[in-house]
């Protein structure tokens, strides 16, 4: 019967068009939902990342403070080596202000060396201080997000409800 098509018809359209706006509401706030979590997660890849190369930057120092030593060691032996070769060629004695001299320059030495140790530790400390700060600073773009992500459920939901009439207080 052609009546009954045409109503079939007519309803479906009535449908459709009734259901347009729900769609458009559901469906843009699923999409603000998706990027904000998809924000979050960038934002705290990215902390993540500056905390591992502050870690990396942490382990680099011990290895500097090697080389660092070394070639201090090797400084202070060709200083102690020339200072005994001037006593030698001089003639002194290696007693007294000779044996002083030797005595402070190694008591220097061993300062400095404890001297390079402590600054390369407070500043492996800081690197590692920094690389938790980041650490935390993803932790809360995450949880920020997290809590925009609810934001927008409780808001669409809100004007899907008001939209339908079953949101209206009598």
């Amino acid at each position: 019967d052609w009546s009954s098509d045409v109503c079939s018809s007519d309803l479906g359209d009535f449908l459709v068009a009734q259901a347009v706006p729900y769609l458009i509401v559901g469906g843009l706030g699923y999409l603000q939902y998706q990027q904000q979590g998809a924000v979050g997660k960038y934002n705290q890849a990215v902390q993540n990342r500056n905390a591992e190369i502050a870690k990396q930057e942490a382990a680099q120092i011990d290895k500097q403070l090697e080389t660092d030593l070394g070639r201090f060691d090797n400084q202070y032996a060709q200083l102690q080596g020339k200072t005994q070769v001037s006593i030698a060629k001089s003639g002194v004695s290696d007693e007294g202000t000779a044996r002083r001299i030797a005595r402070a320059n190694a008591e220097q030495a061993e300062l400095d060396r404890e001297t390079m140790k402590y600054n390369a530790a407070v500043n492996k400390i800081s690197k590692l201080e920094t690389a938790n700060y980041y650490q935390i600073q993803g932790q809360v773009a995450r949880n920020t997000a997290r809590a925009a992500q609810l934001q927008t459920i409780t808001s669409t939901g809100t004007s899907l409800l008001g939209m339908s009439g079953y949101g209206k207080i009598s």
